[in-house]
């Protein structure tokens, strides 16, 4: 009987399973971004670096490439992604930032000033809210909060001020900001209260015996010790917000127009495409060879920050790394 039992995998063959399954995944993403340059190198080639700076609207650009031949000219690859670029860079920076500050004063309430019930309740909640799908906030904001800036914050001078300009439907930086802001903190809530939860309770004990108040022993002792799962959990945030398509697409205002902050309280109202979004309206016309290019020249350069984030977190923590807890 006993020599039916399975014996349980050695070492070595578990050990070689799973070197395995890594390399597979370094082939897939290598192949990915091989699939990726591939189809971008006609833009590279033709253009260069040049589309990443400014000069007139990529949507009409982008427009106008949709109608050229199957084998387009090197004129027809011009496009200047700079508006485009502007807006996945005010996005995902005044996100992260909204997110980083709501998620450490959420996580320091949830570890150490929390009653237990509080703290059992919240953590799953928060677990849950970070696996809503985006296109559900999405929603939310194109069918209630969107028609409610619109009717409530928009006055009618404001929007008569830019009319010459640009139309102010309720949809725009604001608002992306916001949903973005609620998608990522989630995230990052649940991996810096992971993070304090591991902080060994008696180097915070010991800090308020030596007479700081609770608040500033979690500060200068909990938050010194886990600043490396900050730095990660911001740089994946970072990611993942660059890179968010489908809620900005919706709430943005579908206008590759470049907010300015000159504008005052208006500058929040204005519409705003991301790379990412930009990329979600033009699918349609993929089959143009001229579009299929540039958005795929898009797709690297989103594949390239994420790089660098992820690079940079890493090189960020490595100083830091003396201060981190050990498991």
């Amino acid at each position: 009987m006993l020599d039916r039992v399975r014996r349980p995998w050695s070492d070595h063959s578990a050990e070689r399973l799973l070197g395995a399954v890594a390399c597979l995944l370094a082939v897939g993403i290598i192949l990915m971004i091989v699939f990726i340059v591939r189809g971008a190198w006609p833009t590279f080639s033709h253009e260069g670096l040049s589309w990443l700076g400014s000069g007139g609207s990529p949507d009409s650009q982008l427009g106008a490439m949709a109608y050229t031949s199957s084998k387009p000219p090197p004129s027809a690859f011009v496009v200047h992604a700079w508006p485009l670029i502007y807006g996945t860079i005010l996005t995902a920076g005044f996100a992260v930032l909204f997110a980083l500050a709501i998620s450490l004063a959420a996580s320091i309430f949830i570890v150490d000033f929390a009653p237990p019930l509080v703290r059992r309740t919240m953590k799953p909640i928060i677990r849950l809210l970070a696996a809503v799908p985006g296109v559900l906030y999405g929603l939310v904001g194109i069918l209630v909060l969107v028609p409610l800036i619109n009717k409530y914050l928009v006055t009618e001078s404001e929007q008569q001020s830019v009319a010459n300009v640009i139309q102010l439907t309720g949809g725009g930086l604001g608002i992306t900001i916001v949903l973005v802001t609620l998608m990522i903190t989630p995230i990052m809530t649940a991996l810096i209260t992971d993070a304090l939860e591991s902080v060994p309770r008696a180097w915070r004990e010991g800090a308020i015996a030596l007479g700081l108040n609770p608040l500033r022993a979690t500060l200068a002792v909990s938050l010194r010790a886990i600043r490396p799962a900050i730095i990660a959990a911001t740089g994946l945030a970072a990611a993942r917000a660059i890179g968010e398509a489908i809620v900005v697409s919706m709430v943005s205002g579908g206008n590759s127009f470049a907010p300015n902050p000159a504008d005052g309280k208006i500058f929040f109202f204005e519409p705003v495409e991301t790379l990412g979004s930009e990329i979600v309206r033009v699918a349609e016309d993929l089959g143009a060879p001229a579009v299929h290019s540039t958005l795929y020249a898009f797709a690297a350069l989103l594949l390239f920050s994420s790089f660098a984030l992820s690079l940079s977190a890493y090189l960020v923590k490595l100083p830091l790394r003396r201060y981190q807890v050990s498991s």
